[in-house]
């Protein structure tokens, strides 16, 4: 959770270089969009820390604490984010568009689409006879998709090891979730299709480990899919840039004051872990995430002839 805290902190102020006092998206060293996650690490931690090397993983638009939790290479990905040779796919993708194919982590700009290809990864693993699970995290606003209700059927018609994660910020882009979903808790939708489905409130790393070791043991025993929706707090805009007027007055302070990073600490902390442990785990992270930014800004940058290569028509 640190480390993603500490990585997106970093990459909004290489972001924002060049792009103030006027916003200028195409401006500075990461042109483009940038969806960021604060706020949601908990979502990440909770179910990743069950997770093996072989589990295949997809998520969203908003990806980087997901793919830092799944263990994707941190200097390729800020390569990769900075537009740079050396990223995961070349400086290509950006940071909505991330690929490891050695620890099995995708994720995508389109909402839902990452539910149909971690559908597929789990039924080939079932077909294989293996333990491995896959899991997709989407967002709030992915479960009024027609992919979200496809996947679910099928993924209880064919029993697969899969894991789909709900991560709800309460906003589609600016539109409540009030405003658009017909129920309270899109969890609920998972009686509709015959498998397991748990609201986890509060934004708690703790409740969704719980409820994550739950719905991936039972995949991994050939128990079927499950459906998990976390409470969770997007503590910047939909993007950088955006003005927030949607959000009611007040609303950001109040998330600030529930950040789930300072809460888990002091949690840990009541519970009597070392400060010093604490501290040391702070300075690893940071170490880490310098080294990966540093890395990514002094990285080549791609030929000009390379946007004709790995193209296909």
């Amino acid at each position: 959770m640190v480390k993603s805290r500490y990585f997106e902190e970093s990459v909004k102020q290489a972001y924002l270089e060049g792009k103030q006092p006027l916003f200028n998206m195409a401006k500075g060293p990461i042109p483009g969009e940038m969806h960021l996650s604060n706020g949601q690490e908990p979502c990440a931690a909770g179910v990743c820390a069950h997770l093996r090397p072989g589990d295949f993983v997809t998520a969203t638009h908003r990806p980087h604490h997901v793919a830092i939790a799944k263990g994707v290479d941190l200097k390729a990905m800020a390569a990769e984010i900075f537009g740079k040779m050396p990223g995961l796919s070349g400086g290509r993708g950006g940071h909505m568009h991330l690929f490891d194919p050695d620890v099995n982590f995708s994720c995508s700009g389109i909402i839902g689409q990452g539910m149909g290809p971690a559908l597929g990864a789990a039924v080939a693993r079932q077909m294989r006879g293996d333990e491995h699970v896959a899991i997709s995290f989407i967002g709030e606003g992915a479960a009024n998709q027609g992919a979200f209700h496809e996947s679910l059927n099928l993924a209880a018609i064919w029993n697969a090891p899969v894991v789909f994660v709900i991560e709800d910020n309460s906003y589609g882009i600016s539109v409540a979730k009030k405003d658009c979903t017909a129920i309270e808790k899109n969890s609920d939708r998972a009686s509709a299709y015959g498998i397991s489905g748990v609201f986890v409130p509060g934004n708690d790393p703790d409740a969704v480990y719980d409820a994550a070791g739950d719905a991936v043991s039972r995949a991994r025993r050939g128990g079927g899919p499950s459906l998990i929706e976390v409470e969770t707090y997007r503590l910047e805009g939909h993007f950088m840039g955006d003005a927030e007027q949607y959000r009611p007055k007040g609303e950001v302070e109040r998330l600030m004051g529930i950040d789930p990073i300072p809460i888990y600490r002091r949690r840990l902390a009541d519970a009597g872990v070392d400060s010093a442990l604490l501290e040391a785990a702070d300075a690893r992270a940071k170490k880490n995430v310098d080294e990966a930014i540093q890395f990514a800004r002094t990285a080549p940058a791609p030929e000009a002839s390379d946007a004709f290569e790995k193209v296909f028509t």
